[in-house]
């Protein structure tokens, strides 16, 4: 008797491959984008003096939003850059689900595609939920 859990089709190996190359592009994407705000914090910041680690005071939160973050940007702050880097990585396991789950439709696989949905769906709140935008 075969085995028919093993097979895979064509498709499906393609649909794993672009999930992959997808994971590997958005870390490595995300990766350079937090490597280039961090020469750009250097460029900005790496020449002044020693900060004193004895005494802390609180600076304004910023970067709250991703309006905020895309201003940081558009204006070359390294701060606006580097968290648009972490956007990035965050991003990055949520296209893989939704490239799931269009793997999933095309499969007409129906209990995978509410699982995958509902997964997305709390993702998606869990990280919006409390966010201005």
């Amino acid at each position: 008797m075969k085995n028919i859990i093993s097979k895979k089709t064509a498709a499906d190996q393609d649909i794993e491959r672009l999930i992959g190359l997808q994971l590997r592009f958005g870390v490595i994407i995300a990766s350079l984008i937090v490597l280039i705000g961090g020469l750009i914090y250097l460029k900005q910041f790496g020449a002044l003096a020693v900060p004193h680690y004895h005494s802390f005071i609180g600076t304004k939160a910023g970067y709250t939003s991703l309006g905020e973050i895309f201003k940081g940007v558009y204006t070359a702050n390294a701060k606006g850059v580097i968290e648009l880097g972490v956007v990035a990585l965050i991003i990055t396991p949520i296209l893989r689900i939704a490239f799931s789950l269009v793997g999933f439709i095309i499969e007409k696989d129906k209990l995978y595609i509410w699982i995958t949905l509902t997964v997305l769906a709390i993702m998606m709140a869990s990280i919006f939920g409390g966010l201005k935008i």
